[in-house]
């Protein structure tokens, strides 16, 4: 089935953001900065290592399912589906959604990108007021926040996160989006590679490792934020830390802002994708 001229365009603004993001130059600074970050964790033992990244997965994966089963995340579904029968009144289930044209996909999905960038705003700002609650509460509640947004995103465009395959994609999605600019171009082409060779989409038959050493510049920055955050704290403007809760509130901002773009090129590209091979499955009754 040929796509019409929008989702033409659609598709050739992500080709256009594909071509931007492989064309990314690192500067000596960053590219000294990633190497002295990778060379002081090699000098810790190899099963150190392989511990730690293990640790940070598992905690992915049960972070991920916390979210998925929650009744919140139930709510949220149910809202999508709400949304989507404006536009199309026999829509029953998340598979349905992908009967409704790319305008009106967007639509829904703008809504919860425009959300969730809105609460790791404030999130960020509670966290930048430098409560020691709240600052230690900052990384678990920016990771949940963003899993949560991918995950909703990918149900927008017609793909329920419950399956081994689109649990595991979704990680790598949120993963991908949380690399360094150096290497996201390599995430992205390794997610490009997985969807092109997949027959299966209910099984997962790929790398199961997310997380390796090329990630680690983020939970980095969020150490660092979270120490400029304590270094500021006690800077008040009328009795309110201001600029420690700029600096929270900016950095989880532009974070969650990186996350949901690529989720949304992605699932906007699985969804031209998939409609060009199934029309079948995108025509309404």
């Amino acid at each position: 089935m040929p796509l019409s001229d929008r989702e033409k365009n659609v598709l050739k603004e992500i080709r256009e953001w594909e071509n931007h993001l492989f064309s990314y130059e690192v500067n000596d600074f960053q590219l000294t900065y990633e190497k002295y970050l990778e060379r002081s964790f090699l000098l810790l033992p190899k099963m150190v290592q392989k511990k730690f990244f293990l640790l940070v997965d598992n905690w992915l994966f049960h972070l991920h399912g916390l979210i998925q089963g929650s009744q919140l995340q139930m709510d949220a579904k149910e809202r999508i589906l709400s949304s989507g029968r404006i536009f199309y009144k026999e829509l029953e289930k998340i598979d349905d959604l992908k009967k409704l044209d790319i305008n009106q996909l967007q639509y829904i999905a703008q809504q919860q990108i425009a959300k969730h960038r809105l609460y790791s705003f404030a999130q960020g700002g509670l966290s930048g007021t430098g409560g020691t609650l709240l600052l230690g509460m900052d990384i678990p509640a920016i990771a949940v926040i963003n899993l949560r947004a991918v995950q909703l995103i990918a149900m927008t465009y017609g793909f329920e996160v419950n399956t081994p395959f689109e649990m595991m994609t979704s990680l790598k999605v949120f993963h991908t989006a949380t690399l360094p600019p150096r290497i996201q171009k390599d995430g992205w082409a390794a997610l490009m590679h997985e969807l092109d060779g997949n027959d299966d989409f209910y099984f997962y038959q790929g790398n199961e490792e997310i997380t390796d050493i090329t990630w680690l510049e983020q939970p980095v920055q969020q150490l660092l934020k979270a120490m400029v955050i304590a270094l500021f704290r006690k800077k008040l403007i009328q009795g309110i830390p201001l600029v420690s809760m700029a600096i929270g509130a900016g950095a989880n901002y532009q974070l969650t802002r990186k996350v949901t773009e690529v989720a949304h090129k992605y699932y906007q590209l699985r969804y031209l994708k998939e409609k060009e091979e199934y029309p079948d499955e995108y025509e309404r009754a």
